[in-house]
């Protein structure tokens, strides 16, 4: 097939595409995380009503016709697009499958939507983390209720959490555009709110514009605000999202990306480079020195603990899974959302009512959180596989900022390196 008749076929296809993840839309409100494509085509997909079979015959039958594209003779750039295409709509019939009733495990699932699946933790290796982190905690009793005091000195006043936040998303915006080039008048606010499943999150808008929403439901820890600024900010999901809108939709016009479908493979990678993201803008000791002298005084901590804090939060860091461990247990129904919370409280070492608010997470958006942690693993792996080690800065840049802007999926992080297109 020649290369532009397989063009054409993809155009037509990524419009086929979109619609249907509007469609889905209508159905699951959490489906759509983000769309700047016209207005009028959402309108008349909202007209249609497309019933969840439809939807799934038009996925099925789009899919069967992008594999009638060999893609070996297609370059490397529409090769990365061709299998993006195809990876993405196979995760939108998974989800109308989920969504019509089918039920999956929690890996199968993850799998479906995500193209990953998370490593498998023991009690006993958590168990093991607890106890090392319980050394390091002053006090006596429960790791857990310890832990719980020890983080209570280093939360954020409210009066003065917008100043903390702002500086922080200042610092990594600065550090970020020293690496990467952002589209013309991109801008990024935020606004604080209560109620919500999640911590954080990015609603980009289009025009290289995002909205960052902070739940205040629970105290925030200091180091929420570089986390939330990296990781939804600069260089993670409004970084992401603009250099795909700049790159894909404004100068190739390839539709597909003016949506955005939250469970999708897409995710992972949003996800996992948000995520890795906050290292790349405050690697090493930069970010301890950068939050013990601006953002301690700015809150009004004392920052002469701030080292020791960091070093019983590196510990932390080692049960990232144990969430994972709690969802998967919960989703496939081989403990009670009671369990699940002891265990987050356990080995997660979360607050009782934040553990409470975090199954609730699981119920909404399922094996999702996978894209977290594994998300991160699995980024810091191909970065550093391609020379992009600590140790060299600037190609590590360099490497990230291509994964930022290219149609990858999260299998591509798995292969062995090999020509890297560039965008």
């Amino acid at each position: 097939m020649k290369k532009i008749q397989s063009l054409g076929i993809l155009n037509r296809l990524a419009e086929t595409y979109v619609r249907l993840v509007l469609a889905v839309g209508g159905h699951d409100p959490d489906e759509v995380d983000a769309y700047y494509g016209p207005e009028e085509r959402r309108a008349a997909v909202a007209k249609e009503d497309m019933s969840l079979d439809r939807i799934r015959r038009g996925a099925v039958g789009a899919s069967a016709e992008l594999r009638t594209i060999d893609p070996s003779r297609l370059d490397d750039t529409l090769r990365l697009r061709h299998r993006y295409l195809l990876r993405q709509l196979q995760a939108l019939i998974a989800r109308v499958d989920i969504l019509a009733g089918l039920k999956m495990t929690f890996d199968e699932e993850s799998k479906a939507l995500y193209d990953a699946v998370a490593p498998v933790g023991s009690e006993e290796h958590y168990k093991e983390i607890v106890e090392r982190l319980g050394a390091l905690l002053p006090g006596k009793g429960p790791v857990p209720e310890r832990f719980t005091s020890f983080r209570e000195r280093f939360v954020i006043p409210p009066a003065k959490l917008d100043r903390v936040f702002t500086a922080a998303i200042e610092e990594s915006r600065k550090r970020t555009l020293e690496h990467i080039t952002l589209p013309p008048g991109e801008s990024f606010a935020v606004e604080y709110v209560k109620g919500k499943t999640w911590s954080g999150y990015n609603w980009f808008k289009g025009g290289a514009h995002s909205l960052l929403q902070v739940n205040t439901d629970f105290p925030i820890t200091i180091d929420r605000a570089v986390d939330l600024g990296s990781h939804e900010g600069y260089p993670g999901h409004h970084v992401y999202n603009s250099l795909l809108e700049a790159e894909f939709v404004r100068k190739r016009e390839w539709v597909e990306f003016s949506v955005y479908a939250l469970f999708s493979p897409q995710s992972l990678i949003a996800e996992g480079t948000a995520n890795f993201g906050i290292d790349m803008a405050f690697p090493g000791d930069d970010r301890v020195r950068f939050e013990h002298d601006v953002l301690f005084p700015l809150a009004g901590l004392d920052a002469s603990d701030a080292e020791k804090y960091y070093a019983i939060h590196d510990v932390f860091l080692t049960l990232a899974y144990a969430g994972n461990e709690a969802a998967r247990r919960y989703l496939d129904g081989s403990i009670t959302r009671e369990e699940a919370v002891r265990w987050l409280v356990s080995y997660a070492l979360f607050s009782h009512d934040r553990a409470v608010q975090r199954t609730k997470f699981f119920d909404q958006y399922r094996s999702y959180v996978i894209n977290y942690n594994l998300g991160q693993d699995m980024v810091k792996r191909y970065v550093a596989s391609r020379g992009g080690k600590p140790e060299n800065p600037g190609k590590r840049w360099t490497i990230f900022a291509d994964l930022l802007s290219s149609p990858r999926l999260p299998s591509d992080l798995r292969t062995e390196r090999g020509t890297t297109p560039k965008f």
